[in-house]
């Protein structure tokens, strides 16, 4: 029987088959994902395969996991070398930042659309707590968001206690698989709740099988939108360390830059001291933003010999 993961508790699993019908999963044996090394073999969103425990009620077995038209992933928190997929099968990532109480930094966001954009999955960066915004605040979001849509990302702001764009947030979430994330404070759950009033009740049911809160947990987990699409929520990231991509890749994922790299003079320039850098030239001409480039920077600085 085919069915879709809804969550992972690092055992179990709750999965829907395509009748509706919810179970708890587990794993017979082990899977080998080929070219995929995770700490987690099955994640939320996967198609797969089950079969019913006999004696068992609501219990089955997955069998079979099917191929991923993508997924994205992160650093494991508790393997330097490993990584941790987050969630698979997704048409989006929305990425809730807040310039104050907490402060996204431009380097967790700028990492974040790396990953998004070696993976192929649209990113948009949504701007939570507009009703704290001072006249600063409200100069840096401007700031931020004319930088980015520049370079083709969607950039919404809004309140979620005061409503203020709720509505844009919801067609953009329609008929489509979305992976929420952000730092643990900037108001996802509180978020979520906006776009799903009944997402509290579904909170309780999931949390009274599982023994767990909802973000005591470090896997994601998917709910049904009322209007249609699903949405993937994600526990607090306080850092975002990429994975499985090389200094030499790293200007490929940045937009701006993938349009003016077959001009560098070198093919393995890094952007950095090589000479006739039509990257380096693009951000004199003020056709690349600084601040993105010096977060380039950063996260090629940051990146080994390895690609971890």
């Amino acid at each position: 029987m085919k069915a879709l993961v809804y969550k992972s508790t690092g055992s179990w699993y709750v999965v829907k088959s395509q009748d509706g019908s919810l179970y708890n999963a587990r794993i017979k044996g082990r899977f080998k994902m080929d070219g995929i090394t995770s700490t987690n073999p099955v994640t939320v969103g996967d198609e797969i395969d089950i079969v019913i425990e006999e004696g068992e009620e609501q219990s089955a077995v997955i069998t079979h996991i099917y191929d991923r038209r993508n997924y994205i992933n992160r650093q494991s928190p508790a393997h330097k070398y490993h990584h941790h997929i987050i969630a698979a099968n997704i048409d989006q990532t929305l990425l809730i930042c807040t310039l104050r109480d907490p402060r996204t930094s431009q380097g967790f966001i700028d990492r974040f659309l790396v990953a998004a954009e070696a993976y192929h999955i649209p990113a948009v960066l949504v701007f939570n707590k507009s009703d704290l915004h001072r006249e600063k605040e409200m100069r840096q979001f401007e700031e931020r968001k004319a930088m980015y849509e520049a370079i083709g990302y969607t950039v919404i702001l809004m309140s979620v206690e005061k409503g203020e764009g709720i509505k844009d947030i919801q067609q953009i979430l329609q008929h489509k698989t979305s992976l929420i994330s952000g730092h643990s404070g900037v108001g996802k759950s509180s978020f979520i709740n906006a776009v799903m009033p009944d997402f509290a009740l579904k909170t309780q049911e999931v949390s009274g099988w599982s023994g767990k809160g909802l973000h005591t947990t470090t896997f994601a987990e998917m709910f049904d939108l009322p209007f249609g699409g699903r949405i993937i929520d994600t526990p607090g990231i306080r850092e975002f360390g990429l994975v499985d991509i090389s200094k030499q890749e790293l200007s490929h994922y940045f937009p701006e830059m993938r349009e003016v790299i077959t001009d560098c003079q070198f093919n393995n320039c890094l952007h950095i001291n090589e000479p006739g850098c039509a990257v380096k030239a693009a951000v004199e001409e003020g056709k690349i933003n600084i601040e993105r480039y010096l977060s380039y920077y950063n996260i090629l600085d940051s990146i080994s010999e390895k690609g971890y």
